[in-house]
């Protein structure tokens, strides 16, 4: 799956001009997190999120550096902070180093950048300019049509079942040489000796997973260190 087809494509933006007072209106009115900032070609030049105004001293007062940040932070960090604290315009206050993303990049590569970057949200750029937004709260959405369309009931019988988990287990790289699985009505049964809790763990997360599982019973032989 695409970018393109999980984005939010009705996107509402700011300029660089607009006030602090007009983004916070346009947050609380659109209810988003965050907007992004474009120029008059509709390139992104920054983003304003929720965490860049709740640091204000209208909300948190007056947060005076200690001591110790005073003499590790130079003068021209704290004079940015200030600004970013006191701005008036999203010019003054956005973040200006974006991450973006193409509408054609894989989801996956949303994932691996919200991750890596520890941002909630990607604007989606085609030749420069904006034409989209991924979130959180998007790639949830997928994740919640996923679950639905992987719900029970859905499999062929337990043959299917069976083969599935068989086939999910092989995938990993676990060392589960004593696993039976065996499956009647769609109640999986899961059994023999497994090294760690974990896997264990894992396992039945794996199994539930399948499509027409009902419901799974653990036989596990109980070794030293095991719970």
């Amino acid at each position: 799956m695409k970018v393109q087809d999980v984005m939010t494509r009705d996107v509402v933006t700011v300029t660089a001009e607009a006030s602090v007072q007009e983004i916070v209106n346009l947050l609380i009115e659109h209810r988003v997190s965050a907007l992004p900032v474009v120029d008059a070609d509709g390139a992104v030049i920054g983003i304003v999120s929720e965490g860049d105004l709740i640091r204000r001293p209208e909300i948190a007062g007056e947060r005076l550096l200690t001591w110790w940040a005073s003499m590790i932070s130079s003068p021209e960090s704290r004079a940015r902070r200030y600004v970013r604290t006191h701005g008036q315009s999203a010019r003054t206050v956005m973040s200006k180093d974006v991450v973006t993303v193409s509408p054609s990049a894989p989801v996956a590569e949303v994932v691996r950048l919200l991750e890596k970057h520890k941002i909630k949200r990607t604007p989606v750029v085609r030749g420069g300019k904006l034409v989209g937004i991924v979130s959180r709260s998007d790639l949830l959405r997928l994740l919640a049509e996923a679950l639905l369309v992987a719900a029970p009931g859905a499999s062929d019988g337990d043959t299917a079942i069976q083969e599935a988990i068989e086939r999910k287990v092989k995938e990993q790289a676990w060392d589960t040489p004593w696993l039976n699985i065996f499956v009647k009505d769609g109640v999986v049964q899961l059994s023999g000796l497994v090294e760690s809790v974990e896997i264990r763990r894992a396992l039945v997360v794996m199994a539930r997973e399948v499509p027409g599982v009902r419901a799974i019973k653990v036989h596990f032989a109980r070794q030293a260190g095991f719970a």
